[in-house]
């Protein structure tokens, strides 16, 4: 039916990463189907793989009888022992079938759910890379633009950023590169649906991991992350070394590392600040340059009250309110 199988087999199970067991019951299911589609659905039929000769063969069982009634079923006493001298009466006697007879069309069934199982398998395979990678950076070539979204080549994979998760006024034509933070990665029948965020927290925060090694070795912790996308951000870190300033190691030499991240969103103005565990100071903080004079803390309501000068009320505030939302 198909020369050299077992080759076959090998090197499909190698190359498209397949299972070897799942391609051998693809083919004996194509012989058992195409068998019963020649013969009859009542046939008694086993088929299965030999290793050894690297084919699939398929016997037919039929009942050693004294009289055969049904000759798809039964076999007399006489022809069974012809075929194996020791058979008996009631024996269930197994017949090779000559598979030359139906082999075609086996073969085409099963090509065609090999095929299946290798795109199955590939989309499996890209499913398991990805769901792992939720909250990564990844790089990605802009492939179309449409209503749904931008959608992305990763490589192997096609990727999307929603509308909801772009930022405001950001263009892109098509081949463009893109960033953007693995956001959710779901298993769909037409393959694993991957989506990409430029407006997460997360991705700011994973930009200054890119960029500050102190972050990437554990010493500098980004305790917060805020964003109004495309417009202002704010992240509180802190050092677990004394002899490290948080935001010094942040803003880099002559604003290197922070400049790095503006340029990736595209002049996202970011204010980097102190995290304190108290949180009148770390208020006090995070509302800098704005003077503040008093900080009232109401536990009960979870609420703070921070007074400032009048001439530093705007300042707190910042551009409508963005200072105090931050």
């Amino acid at each position: 039916m198909i020369q050299d199988l077992k080759r076959i087999i090998e090197q499909v199970s190698r190359d498209k990463g397949i299972e070897r067991e799942v391609l051998i019951t693809t083919l004996e299911e194509a012989m058992r189907s195409a068998a019963r589609k020649r013969f009859g659905h009542d046939l008694d039929l086993e088929v299965a793989y030999n290793e050894e000769f690297g084919e699939i063969e398929a016997f037919q069982f039929k009942e050693v009888v004294t009289e055969v009634t049904d000759s798809l079923l039964e076999i007399s006493l006489d022809e069974g022992r012809e075929l194996d001298p020791d058979c008996e009466l009631g024996d269930s006697l197994g017949i090779k079938l000559d598979t030359d007879t139906f082999g075609r069309i086996a073969a085409q069934s099963a090509k065609q759910v090999i095929i299946q199982k290798m795109k199955d398998a590939e989309r499996e395979m890209i499913f398991e890379d990805y769901k792992d990678r939720t909250g990564e950076v990844i790089n990605g070539i802009v492939q179309r633009l449409d209503r749904g979204g931008i959608t992305v080549n990763l490589g192997r994979a096609e990727a999307v950023v929603p509308y909801r998760e772009q930022v405001p006024r950001e263009t892109y034509r098509r081949g463009d590169r893109i960033r953007a933070l693995v956001l959710d990665v779901n298993r769909e029948s037409r393959g694993p649906q991957i989506i990409l965020s430029r407006t997460h927290p997360d991705f700011l925060a994973n930009l200054f991991s890119l960029e500050v090694p102190e972050i990437a070795e554990g010493i500098v912790t980004i305790m917060a992350a805020v964003r109004e996308p495309g417009s202002r951000a704010k992240i509180a870190v802190t050092s677990k070394d004394p002899d490290i300033d948080p935001v010094g190691a942040c803003v880099g030499m002559k604003g290197s590392r922070v400049q790095s991240v503006v340029q990736e969103l595209r002049g996202e103005k970011i204010d980097i600040i102190e995290y304190n565990p108290d949180p009148a100071r770390y208020v006090v903080n995070a509302l800098a340059p704005a003077v503040i004079s008093k900080v009232v803390i109401d536990q009960a309501n979870r609420l703070m009250e921070v007074i400032v000068p009048d001439d530093q009320l705007s300042l707190a505030i910042g551009k409508r309110g963005q200072n105090v939302r931050l």
